[in-house]
């Protein structure tokens, strides 16, 4: 079995981690049945996420800043989160190539027991790559409570990784070209302009989604039952927070 270092280094090479690697507080976070009685001395998710968003207010420009504001407000402000899927709400079913261009069909992986299903915006975004190592060390913990992860990003798939890389991968990792099974699932929303312009200047956001559309999704993270129904959602308009693995995997002992 592969290392989890050698692992996690997979993963961010298949989202584009060289382009990274070239290259605001109260959140309107709505997780749904949210889990309060983990208790951990292991840092957290959100530990880290901080740690990086104080980085971020340390080093950035004040132009930076105030774009990026703006930008989070956008999303607030138009009404996102009211219209995404759901607890209680069906999940669409949907079918689109992992890492090894085989077909990945959610409904066929229900079979097998419950889907987290997790989307990220891209290889060049730090918040994204944090969340994914700390979901691939949790992985284990989540196929022991009868869960499997499903990870879509609307990033083209990296035709520079190696086939060992690719077998590597211990999760699905699966590109939604143009946000098409996001959108069903109505978690997609188009930057501002100036966002948009600064991610292009940036590192070329078009060019690593194949489209000039300027739109993303939301981190959203949703645990699906068997029946397809959604059972949990973890939805913020903040790209900054992110599901606490430690929090799926309570949510999962106790539903059984």
């Amino acid at each position: 079995m592969k290392s989890i270092k050698y692992l996690s280094l997979s993963i961010l090479l298949l989202v584009n981690l060289s382009c990274h690697n070239k290259s605001s507080q109260k959140s309107n976070q709505q997780p749904i049945q949210k889990i309060n009685t983990m208790k951990t001395e292991t840092t957290t998710l959100k530990s880290m996420l901080d740690a990086k968003k104080k980085d971020f207010e340390l080093k950035a420009d004040d132009h930076t800043k105030k774009i990026y504001k703006e930008g989070l407000e956008s999303v607030k402000m138009s009404g996102i989160l009211e219209k995404a899927l759901n607890v209680g709400d069906i999940a669409p079913n949907f079918k689109l190539n992992n890492a090894l261009s085989e077909p990945v069909e959610l409904y066929q992986y229900l079979k097998k027991g419950k889907v987290i299903l997790t989307w990220y915006r891209g290889g060049w975004c730090p918040y994204c790559n944090l969340t994914l190592h700390e979901l691939q060390n949790k992985l284990p913990e989540f196929e022991a409570n009868g869960a499997n992860l499903i990870a879509l990003t609307p990033e083209l798939p990296d035709k520079s990784l190696s086939t060992s890389e690719k077998h590597a991968l211990k999760f699905e990792v699966l590109s939604d070209i143009g946000n098409k099974i996001g959108k069903k699932y109505g978690i997609v929303f188009k930057l501002t302009s100036d966002v948009a312009n600064s991610y292009n200047k940036a590192f070329g956001l078009n060019e690593h989604n194949g489209d000039k559309s300027n739109e993303l999704p939301l981190p959203a993270t949703y645990i699906i039952d068997e029946d397809g129904k959604i059972v949990y959602a973890f939805l913020d308009a903040d790209y900054r927070n992110r599901a606490e693995p430690g929090e799926l995997i309570e949510f999962l002992k106790a539903n059984k």
